[in-house]
């Protein structure tokens, strides 16, 4: 899959290695009555922290940070309180200290929305990007969507 298609090509959260949740809150409304936009992108982190973040399976050397280089984000439908929100998250490229994820939303089902982030290794003392070991690139290997 391209970099360049991977927001247009329609997914199921079936379709994703990596599934989890979130619980919407009323406070994540606006006068609309749906929730925020930018709430999605919390949504967002969770499904990424879920698995960049694993202290089972750590990704991350040490002295090292994940941050975020890029993010587009579609909206697709409205979302609404009360409810949950299904995340899936996946890996459409691995680059030398980067890695782009795409992620969909799904509410009962439908998709809400689709993202395309570039997350960037950084080294935490030289604030530079710091390549990914070959461990880290096998583990990312697997979380691949074709």
């Amino acid at each position: 899959m391209t970099q360049s298609s991977t927001l247009s090509v329609a997914l199921e959260l079936a379709d994703f290695p990596l599934q989890t949740f979130d619980t919407i809150r009323y406070g994540d409304t606006d006068r609309q009555g749906h929730v925020n936009n930018a709430v999605f992108a919390s949504f967002l982190e969770t499904g990424r922290v879920m698995f960049l973040y694993n202290p089972e399976d750590p990704l991350l050397e040490p002295n090292a940070a994940f941050v975020i280089a890029g993010l587009q984000l579609n909206f697709l439908a409205e979302l609404h309180w009360p409810g949950r929100i299904d995340i899936g998250t996946g890996i459409v490229k691995i680059g030398n200290s980067s890695l782009t994820l795409i992620q969909g939303l799904f509410q009962q089902g439908l998709c809400v929305a689709r993202a395309e982030t570039i997350i960037v290794q950084m080294n935490e003392t030289t604030r530079r990007s710091q390549p990914l070991s070959p461990v880290s690139k096998q583990r990312l290997q697997s979380l691949l969507i074709d």
